[in-house]
């Protein structure tokens, strides 16, 4: 028997899925080697998979490679979480020469870097919450080798942030207020003095970003210089290990996107749809990377751990026929 082409569709898990959503077809997710990267991407395997009909693969990813190759290939199809300051150029090239297209935003108040200290410390003396109140209260910080110096724990020697930690350190006069800095040895190393401060709920004062577990575990207050945030101060001289007079400037956010192929965006506009609803707020991520941690959990865990437990975040970015067959999916694993 001949049936209609108006009738025609495509039956998955027992839903109808309309001619659109099939057209999806193999679809490649960079899976990228971080944390909130990799939770991110088996989000949207699983929901490419299962609520959009995509034959949906994690392919190994990471910024500049993953970029390039999107670039000059076509592949993979999407990157669910890319750090896009570090090639803007580049995907604004592919985005004018339609490679490319921005879905939206995947850490939807960008990534966030700055000056911190323990809540239990601001909740005690809301003043530890500014820069002026740091510096009145420096003898507060005592360095790990000299209780006579204040400590400052900057990024680890080697990474990029020491440059704007260390230029920010000497704009905001730190050291004329008693502050030495204080180099961690590694990124474990930071997190192990953090951990340790709020073990004793000691004071502590440095640099670190987010989204982390560490900020996920420990409430932090990022310290407001009370200057604002200076994107082209920061660009051209607070990142430069050449700036010889940087001023005094909060860390704009970072611009964290999903980025996909032209081609990808074109023939799966509702897959494409739901990668342009789906975000999450940095405090949200925190704790998922906390407990990602706490649980010892790769993404795929992760991801079943998010769609299980946070279904009022998720249902959003979907319909209501998308969402019914992602539960259904859910409630088989």
């Amino acid at each position: 028997m001949k049936i209609p082409t108006v009738l025609l569709s495509v039956v998955i898990s027992g839903f109808l899925i309309s001619p659109a959503v099939a057209d999806c077809g193999k679809v490649t997710i960079a899976d990228m080697n971080w944390n909130s990267a990799s939770l991110i991407a088996n989000v949207d395997r699983f929901i490419l998979q299962h609520g959009y009909g995509c034959d949906a693969e994690l392919v190994p990813g990471d910024t500049m490679p993953t970029g390039t190759s999107m670039v000059e290939k076509g592949e993979p199809d999407i990157a669910p979480e890319l750090w896009s300051n570090s090639l803007k150029a580049a995907i604004d090239k592919g985005v004018a020469e339609k490679r490319l297209r921005v879905a939206g935003k995947s850490l939807t108040d960008g990534g966030e870097e700055g000056f911190w200290v323990p809540q239990y410390m601001v909740d005690k003396d809301p003043s530890l919450a500014t820069i002026a109140g740091i510096k009145a209260k420096a003898k507060l910080f005592k360095h790990p080798e000299d209780d006579n110096k204040s400590g400052f724990y900057t990024c680890p020697a080697g990474w990029n942030c020491q440059i704007s930690a260390g230029n920010l350190f000497k704009a905001l006069k730190l050291k004329d207020d008693g502050f030495e800095l204080v180099d961690p040895g590694s990124g474990a190393g930071l997190a192990g003095a953090i951990a340790k401060a709020f073990t004793r709920e000691e004071a502590w004062f440095g640099y670190y970003w987010a989204p982390t577990a560490v900020l996920g575990k420990h409430k932090m207050v990022k310290v407001d210089f009370g200057s604002g945030a200076d994107r082209e101060e920061y660009m051209t001289c607070t990142t430069s290990a050449e700036c010889e007079n940087p001023k005094v400037t909060m860390y704009p956010p970072s611009l964290v996107e999903t980025v996909t192929t032209e081609s990808f965006a074109r023939r799966a506009t509702e897959a494409f749809g739901y990668l342009q609803k789906r975000g999450f707020k940095n405090a949200q991520m925190n704790e998922l990377l906390a407990w990602v941690e706490e649980n010892q959990a790769d993404g795929n865990i992760a991801m079943e751990y998010f769609l299980k437990n946070h279904e009022a975040t998720w249902q959003p970015w979907v319909s209501t026929e998308v969402a019914a067959r992602v539960k259904k999916a859910l409630a088989g694993l």
